[in-house]
């Protein structure tokens, strides 16, 4: 070992950790859709049957599965449904008699990733017991599709970046090539059998239902489809340019497989509805493309020095000229992604994203105390022929590695978490609730639709569309199971023609009765009054 030598092992500390910063800022740049409203809303007792259903949601959704579930348990398909932008409108089933049901539903967002839940609605009276909702799904799937992720990771990280470390830093001698393919193997084992486990969570199916034709291609038929499609062939180039036997075109699929694979994943997940997606989709890209560069060099450049191979000191070399600008690109893609990700330091504390952020926080102490021991207390034997130090070095380089599968395992998880980005959009959507009655309609948006200060505002019409001139309007608010009496903000005329009170407080969630007192003339009023959600 020589001093270029000792500037390339400093060269992978400060690569290790900056990789690792922004690894642990970022991780899958991918929102989940949320419901924001209903008709009937959640909780609702009407006197007549709805003609009609509705979903709103916060960001445009395809539905998998619409469901009512009568009060005697029977359960309908509902395939009557149109979607207009975030809103799903469905058509009424007939016979919905007297008691409680629950209209189930299961969607996709453009990210992928689908969702699911009930809105609980009552004709009449509720039901002395709620229709049973069936069992519920496969715990074993949500495992498997963690273990799809992380087994696609190590596909993209270790083996991608590993055959790209291979072609362009340990060309000669390639005592890593069979952990490599080791590697892309288990990633192209994963891809492969990833549509049929997100068809079952798209679907809601049990691990039973794998084989089902219908859930491959539900799987395939989301944003998820393409990610898929584009990652198996990253990985089988990656995968050919560990078995070619001529450098230059090893090099090429290398870099190719490796491109295709960064770029896979800006195509499903938070990252591709996160705004503004011309840089969040690069800032993807870029960031898994650095990250697989770094930790693909750990194992081909341990192995290349316990073997004492002729190219491990100039592939040191050349991996320390080319890890800066490397290790740079994926930092300044990492805070980009963290900043639009996470947005407030309480969210680190306040969702399971942020926690899951803590979590590789603490890998990345442990990583960087153990890089440290290694750059203060073997550096200098190393230098001096010591083998025994030679030794433990390769052995600390095996450890960082193991670090870093942990933390890829962490951020398999955020899969199932979404980012505080997209609990803030969710968050701050209106809570909406359409009013029709033979004197009159009125559309109310509270915004947002949850507890504390909101906006209130109203589009009224006559009961048969028609324009309704009123000279007041005024929103009475009520939570009688919460004891909250009515109270009454007066609203005032917009130009666009809605009526809005700004600063009202509705101090917990739940919920609430809302009544328009419409004053049309001095002595003809006109009440309009229903139910609607308010979220925590």
């Amino acid at each position: 070992m020589n001093s270029s030598m000792s500037g390339a092992l400093l060269a992978m500390r400060i690569a290790a950790f900056g990789a690792l910063v922004a690894l642990m800022m970022a991780g899958e740049a991918a929102a989940h859709a949320s419901l924001t409203g209903a008709e009937p809303a959640d909780g609702s007792v009407g006197e007549n049957a709805p003609s009609a259903l509705r979903l709103d949601f916060n960001e445009p959704v395809s539905p998998l599965v619409l469901r009512i579930v009568r009060p005697d348990g029977e359960a309908l398909d509902l395939e009557d449904f149109e979607v207009r932008d975030r809103t799903v409108e469905i058509g009424a089933p007939p016979g919905l008699g007297e008691g409680t049901h629950v209209l189930t539903w299961r969607v996709v967002s453009s990210d992928g990733h689908p969702v699911g839940g009930s809105v609980v609605f009552s004709i009449g009276a509720p039901s002395a017991a709620p229709p049973a909702l069936g069992e519920p799904v496969d715990r074993t799937v949500s495992a498997a599709n963690w273990l799809a992720k992380l087994g696609i990771y190590v596909g993209l990280f270790p083996g991608a970046g590993g055959a790209f470390a291979l072609a362009w830093f340990v060309s000669r001698s390639r005592p890593a090539a069979r952990p490599v393919l080791a590697t892309i193997l288990v990633g192209l084992m994963a891809t492969a059998v990833s549509p049929g486990l997100q068809g079952l969570d798209a679907l809601g199916a049990p691990m039973a239902r794998l084989s089902d034709p219908m859930v491959w291609s539900a799987g395939l038929a989301t944003s998820y489809g393409p990610t898929i499609k584009l990652m198996l062939a990253g990985l089988a180039a990656t995968a050919l340019s560990v078995l070619s036997a001529g450098p230059a075109l090893s090099k090429f699929l290398a870099a190719a497989g490796l491109a295709a694979g960064a770029y896979a994943l800006t195509l499903s997940g938070h990252a591709s509805a996160a705004e503004p997606q011309w840089l969040t989709r690069p800032a993807v890209a870029l960031h898994a493309a650095g990250i697989a560069v770094w930790v693909g060099a750990l194992v081909p450049l341990g192995l290349a020095l316990r073997a004492d191979a002729p190219d491990a000191i100039t592939g040191l070399k050349r991996f320390s000229m080319f890890i800066p600008f490397a290790v740079a690109a994926l930092i300044a893609a990492g805070i980009v992604l963290a900043i639009i990700q996470v947005e407030t330091p309480a969210a680190l504390t306040g969702t399971a994203y942020g926690q899951l952020f803590l979590a590789k926080l603490g890998c990345l102490a442990a990583l960087f105390a153990l890089a440290a021991f290694n750059r203060w207390k073997l550096t200098r034997p190393v230098l001096a022929q010591d083998a025994n130090a030679r030794t433990k070095l390769v052995r600390s380089i095996a450890a960082e590695t193991l670090v870093v599968l942990v933390i890829i395992a962490v951020a398999a998880g955020w899969r199932f978490t979404p980012p505080p980005r997209a609990l803030a959009i969710a968050a701050a959507q209106p809570a909406l609730v359409h009013i029709h009655t033979a004197d009159g309609m009125a559309d109310v948006a509270v915004t947002p639709g949850r507890a504390g200060a909101v906006s209130v505002s109203a589009v009224i019409m006559t009961g048969d569309f028609g324009p309704l001139d009123a000279k007041e309007v005024a929103f009475v608010f009520s939570s009688p199971s919460a004891g909250i009496e009515p109270f009454r903000r007066e609203a005032q005329r917009h130009g666009d023609g809605s009526w809005r009170a700004d600063g009202v407080i509705l101090p917990l969630p739940g919920l609430w009765t809302v009544r328009l007192d419409i004053l049309v003339t001095d002595f003809d009023i006109v009440r309009l009054s229903t139910q609607i959600e308010i979220r925590p």
